[in-house]
């Protein structure tokens, strides 16, 4: 069983988001909903729970005294993490999921699309990796969010960065374009699982 929660790593994790306590927490619950749909994308089952399991690990270790800049990049690299533990484990949880997994109830193009989905997701992970944590944590802050929350979100990182929004968009697509360019790459080469 995971340790739980501290009020104290909770309160350290909402410090590193923002020091004024309510946007802290519209900050906390950004950051939670990239996660789920960060969960959701990649067909974990319980996209919620990996999500809150995410933050809590990053309190812990925000409470143990680990130095973390960039909260939201260090979180998405946990999550990569919990992912592959949950793809990996032996969590009863993604049993019903994973039914039918190798059996004929499925038709052939729905497992070859099956296929191919986890190739192009293996291939994302991967690409990702080789990208500098900067442009990977860029890439997750641009594309978060729906209708006027994301613009709202790209002016606040805009001004973060000292870019015009313009110059924000240019450096997302180029980073974009650029890992798309990888991940197609990376897909010619690998067979389908």
């Amino acid at each position: 069983m995971a340790p739980t929660l501290t009020a104290e790593a909770f309160t350290k994790l909402l410090a590193c988001l923002d020091p004024e306590r309510e946007r802290a927490g519209e900050k906390y619950e950004d950051l939670r909903r990239t996660l789920i749909k960060y969960f959701e994308w990649r067909g974990a089952p319980f996209p919620e729970d990996h999500a809150d399991e995410t933050l809590n690990r990053v309190a812990r270790k925000l409470n143990e005294g680990v130095e973390v800049r960039n909260v939201n990049g260090y979180s998405y690299e946990v999550a990569r993490r919990v992912c592959l533990e949950v793809w990996k484990g032996d969590d009863g949880r993604r049993a019903p999921l994973l039914e039918g997994r190798g059996q004929n109830t499925a038709s052939p193009q729905a497992t070859d699309a099956a296929m191919e989905r986890e190739v192009l997701l293996e291939c994302l992970e991967e690409c990702l990796k080789r990208l500098p944590a900067e442009s990977r944590a860029l890439l997750v802050e641009y594309y978060q969010d729906e209708k006027r929350d994301r613009i709202d979100r790209r002016r606040v990182l805009a001004k973060a960065l000292g870019l015009r929004r313009e110059a924000l968009a240019n450096r997302a697509q180029r980073l974009r374009d650029k890992l798309e360019e990888c991940v197609t790459r990376c897909s010619r080469r690998k067979p389908p699982i």
